[in-house]
């Protein structure tokens, strides 16, 4: 299947360039020089690129729910929920935090998120933040970003496919992929 046409309203992104897009942020994190003790990652959109920077910095992944957008498959924001508890591995969250998001939109999730930090978690010394993408319209500026967007396209991603999906389609979902090859 091949990926919509973007323009100023909708960005269609691919698996491969979702990917990709991931790895050169990782790469602009390395080559900023600054070095964090953990990733913490917010779901469900920075899961995946928390994973692949605790994979590739060899670092612990923490994971904070939160969640903004239910109405209408997803496209329509409302309140923001912030899970009381946090996933991780290896003790308490302190010391140097890359917090990793798959965009900043209106910017109000990240701005709450680094707040939340700041009032509930005495061990963390520095927070810094990653995005894929920073839509215009955002008050929040991440630290790393990999594309500014100014005109606040609504973007696919590839595993939006996934929220009109349910379990009793799955079969006809992957014989149609099959057939696709």
């Amino acid at each position: 299947m091949s990926t919509p046409q973007s323009d100023d309203k909708h960005l269609w992104v691919s698996w491969d360039e979702y990917h990709r897009l991931i790895e050169r942020l990782a790469l602009k994190v390395h080559e900023s020089g600054w070095k964090f003790d953990m990733v913490l990652c917010l779901a469900r959109g920075g899961v995946r690129p928390g994973d692949v920077f605790s994979r590739i910095f060899d670092v612990p992944l923490a994971i904070l729910s939160t969640s903004s957008y239910r109405a209408d498959k997803g496209t329509v924001q409302g309140d923001l929920d912030i899970a009381k508890y946090m996933t991780m591995t290896k003790g308490p969250l302190s010391g140097r935090i890359l917090l990793v998001d798959d965009l900043a939109d209106s910017g109000v999730t990240l701005i709450k998120v680094m707040q939340h930090l700041k009032e509930n978690f005495e061990g963390v010394t520095e927070v810094k933040s990653a995005v894929i993408w920073t839509k215009g319209s955002s008050a929040f500026r991440p630290d790393y970003q990999m594309e500014e967007l100014p005109h606040n396209p609504w973007i696919h991603q590839p595993f939006e496919d996934y929220d009109g999906i349910r379990p009793h389609q799955l079969a006809a979902w992957i014989k149609k992929g099959e057939a696709s090859k």
